[in-house]
This record gives C-alpha cells, sequence and structure tokens, in this order.
C-alpha cells in the first residue's frame, strides 16, 4: 500500500515538472515573438520615415525654379568649363554686341542703372575667343614686364606662369570667359576694375535681378567661381534664376548644382 502511494506521488510530481517545463518554454517563446514583432516595427517605422533636411536646404528646394542646367541663359562658360566660340546671334546695345535674346532685358538694366547713378555705362560684352585670346595674352605681357596697373607692380620682371596667374584674377584665358557666350556685360561708373562706388554697385546689384542679371563675381564666391570679385561684371540668367540666386546668395556655379540636367 504505501509503495503504490509513493508511486502515485512519483507520477504526479512527474507530471507537474513535466507541465512546469512546458509552460516555462511557451512563454520564453511568446517573450520571444513579441521582441522579434517589436523589432520589426521599429524597422518599418524608421524605414518609413523620410530623411529630414535641413531647414536651409528645404526653402533652397521649396522656391526652385523649373529650370535646368542646360537652358541656353544658363550656360556656364570657365576654366573649367571651357567652350569653343559660340558664335551668338548678335545685337548692338549702347555701344557694345549682346546676344539678341537679351538685348532688350539689357535697354531696361542699364536705363535702372543710369537712374541710379548718370555715368553707369557699358564698357564691353561679347568678344569672340579670338579677340579673348589677344586680350588676355596682352595682359600677360604686361604682367611679366611689371607695367603700370598690372599686379605685377614691382616693375621687375617675372615668368610667364607667374604673369597667367596674376591676370586669370581678373581676365580669363580664351575659350575660359563668358564674354563669349554674349550673355556677360561689364558696366560700371568707371573704366576701371572695383572702382566704382560702392553703394552704387550695391544699388546695382540689387535691382540687377528685376532684369535677369547676377553680380557674376560677387565677394566671397572665389572657392566657387574661381574668380576673384569683379564689380562691374554681370551676367544674363533670366529673372526667376536671377532672383532664386540674389535671395540664397548663390553663385551660378552652386545654383546650377541644384538643378537637373
Amino acid at each position: 500500500m504505501q509503495r503504490q502511494t509513493k508511486k502515485k506521488k512519483l507520477k504526479k510530481g512527474r507530471i507537474f515538472g513535466g507541465i512546469f517545463v512546458l509552460l516555462t518554454f511557451i512563454f520564453l517563446c511568446v517573450l520571444a515573438v513579441n521582441k522579434l514583432q517589436s523589432q520589426g516595427t521599429k524597422e518599418t517605422t524608421s524605414s518609413n520615415k523620410p530623411a529630414v533636411s535641413s531647414p536651409k536646404s528645404e526653402n533652397k528646394k521649396s522656391d526652385l525654379p523649373e529650370a535646368h542646367q542646360s537652358d541656353w541663359n544658363l550656360i556656364l562658360v570657365n576654366r573649367a568649363h571651357p567652350k569653343e566660340e559660340l558664335s551668338p546671334h548678335l545685337t548692338t546695345v549702347a555701344g557694345v554686341q549682346v546676344d539678341s535674346r537679351i538685348a532688350e532685358a539689357l535697354e531696361k538694366f542699364l536705363g535702372a542703372a543710369q537712374a541710379i547713378d548718370p555715368s553707369e555705362h557699358l564698357i564691353s560684352a561679347y568678344r569672340s575667343v579670338a579677340y579673348q585670346e589677344q586680350l588676355f595674352n596682352g595682359y600677360v605681357e604686361r604682367e611679366m614686364a611689371g607695367a603700370a596697373g598690372s599686379l605685377n607692380n614691382t616693375g621687375q620682371p617675372i615668368s610667364r606662369e607667374e604673369a597667367e596667374n596674376n591676370v586669370k584674377t581678373y581676365s580669363q584665358p580664351a575659350g575660359s570667359s563668358e564674354h563669349q557666350t554674349g550673355l556677360a556685360v561689364d558696366i560700371s561708373t568707371v573704366d576701371a576694375l572695383n572702382q566704382s562706388p560702392k553703394d552704387v554697385v550695391a544699388e546695382l546689384r540689387k535691382i540687377a535681378p528685376n532684369y535677369g542679371f547676377i553680380l557674376r563675381f560677387p565677394e566671397g564666391g572665389k572657392s566657387s567661381t574661381g574668380v576673384d570679385y569683379e564689380d562691374w561684371h554681370f551676367r544674363y540668367v533670366g529673372i526667376d534664376n536671377a532672383k532664386y540666386m540674389a535671395k540664397h546668395n548663390l553663385t551660378l556655379e552652386e545654383y546650377l548644382k541644384l538643378l537637373p540636367q
């Protein structure tokens, strides 16, 4: 009798032990499943979140004009992007030649400039690649000789390489000057670079976008343009583009990076 009772107790103990192990296993499985589901939800939520852009970046994109890098008025010509002779159809405005498509805009811009200061006048505009080559080489020779008015004001001869580096701060080699586009103009109160009254230049720069023009080489823009500040060099890019660039303080090189091909 006692032996049977012991067997029954032992049997019950094994049953309860087995149930406890089974329940423990089920509990651990449930925990594991919940953990996996939780991780999956987090990953899905994270992957569905849009990329966070800086306010400045969002602002730049929100009012970006419908323009393309390939637009005729946004052609890029500089030392990194030289061009062959473009041969634009030309129209004469106040003694200089420009791409005929900007003639009317330039006339209005010049009129507005002269309302600011009557001495504002056009100095130069379209230049062929051949003429630009002559101009550049002439500047190089002056720098090599240390002629009056050159950057090499020591009066001592310098190498051609040094002379060319000096000239590139105010004139570009043939094929690298955007004057060959017919879209660039030099306008000033005087016939010398960076000698127009600063307040006049500031006013001119402010109204230029209303006519589709920008100050092409602004102060602080050399890292993108490769050219030092020039107070008289304005470039036609179109009204919407010009206003956007002025609003966001962008050079043409910086602006084009925002646009599709």
